[in-house]
């Protein structure tokens, strides 16, 4: 069964008559798929045609029994941000299971471009590759289109000079503490969202209360310090800035406190226990240390927020004062 994303319209609601339909995982939304889905929005526009993102989740590897990538955006935060780049783009998440892995490319264009989406056009990437055992691929996929009346088009790879840009050269650069090159490939700061947890509090005797993010599912980078814009999720309600601050990734070495994403939030104050929060990564302090002692953590976590505050001035004056920071 398909299935739309929030805020994309329900299954019924889906668009009738000819669609052009861009295939993709998507995941980080990163230059790249912004190139496809925004030429995909401009020719659906021109033919007076209905512009669909289709996707899936989870990830195909993970059906198939394999370890799924680390994940640059989960489902909700992927299509916020395709329609975010044009509210006409239909999303449509298709539940990536055992009887969809099974299927030969054959029944998955008939019944899922042709039946249920009405495909005129698709766009894909140029090394596509679909059915079961990924036994499609690119001219398979022409070869149908020309016997049910679809167009296809192969999307080449954009890039700069350091590669092309995708999702595992993301991975790769978040994994790296590369903050720099992620935000090159994704347009924007790569982010951790999760629900604010109680914690064991050891951070608010320093005087930096922080935030703890628990089922946080995106990559992380290296164990460190990082300077951070912080949206607040509001349930199914508007997203909105929160503010600035710095977040901890790591052990907790010198507290022996254990794993934690925890961010301090300046010049808040509030009580954000059940609240969702999304973390943008804006740079990198310093990499993770044990402490002689909690007195030099403390001195420390003092010179990471100055440093912080110092970086995220820009950040302040350039940014739009409506809505999510990013």
């Amino acid at each position: 069964m398909l299935t739309t994303a929030s805020p994309a319209p329900c299954l019924q609601d889906i668009p009738h008559g000819p669609t052009l339909v861009a295939i993709g995982n998507f995941d980080g939304v990163h230059l790249g798929h912004q190139a496809v889905l925004a030429d995909t929005a401009r020719i659906a526009r021109a033919h007076q045609w209905h512009p669909i993102a289709l996707t899936f989740d989870p990830h195909p590897t993970v059906t198939i029994g394999r370890t799924a990538p680390a994940c640059l955006t989960p489902t909700e935060r992927k299509v916020e941000l395709i329609k975010k780049m044009d509210p006409a783009l239909c999303v449509v998440v298709l539940p990536f299971d055992s009887r969809l892995a099974a299927q030969s490319p054959e029944e998955f264009v008939q019944t899922t471009l042709v039946e249920h989406l009405g495909a005129t056009g698709v766009r894909v990437g140029e090394n596509f590759r679909f059915g079961a055992r990924r036994s499609g691929n690119l001219q398979t996929l022409r070869d149908f289109g020309a016997k049910l009346g679809f167009d296809v088009d192969a999307v080449p790879v954009l890039g700069d000079h350091h590669g092309k840009f995708s999702s595992t050269r993301a991975r790769h650069a978040v994994a790296a503490g590369d903050l720099e090159d992620a935000r090159t490939i994704l347009s924007r700061p790569h982010s951790l969202s999760g629900t604010v947890v109680e914690g064991q509090q050891k951070a608010r005797t320093l005087g930096f209360p922080t935030a703890n993010l628990h089922w946080v599912q995106e990559a992380l980078p290296p164990h460190g310090v990082y300077s951070v814009a912080v949206d607040h999720l509001a349930g199914n309600g508007p997203a909105g800035k929160l503010g600035l601050g710095v977040c901890s990734i790591g052990a907790r070495p010198t507290l022996d406190a254990g794993f934690a994403v925890e961010t301090h939030v300046f010049d808040f104050e509030g009580n954000l226990y059940g609240s969702r929060l999304r973390i943008h990564l804006m740079h990198r302090l310093r990499p993770e240390k044990k402490f002689a002692s909690v007195s030099d953590l403390k001195a420390h976590i003092e010179v990471d927020a100055r440093v912080a505050k110092t970086q995220l001035e820009g950040l302040l004056a350039s940014t739009n004062t409506n809505g999510t920071w990013f």
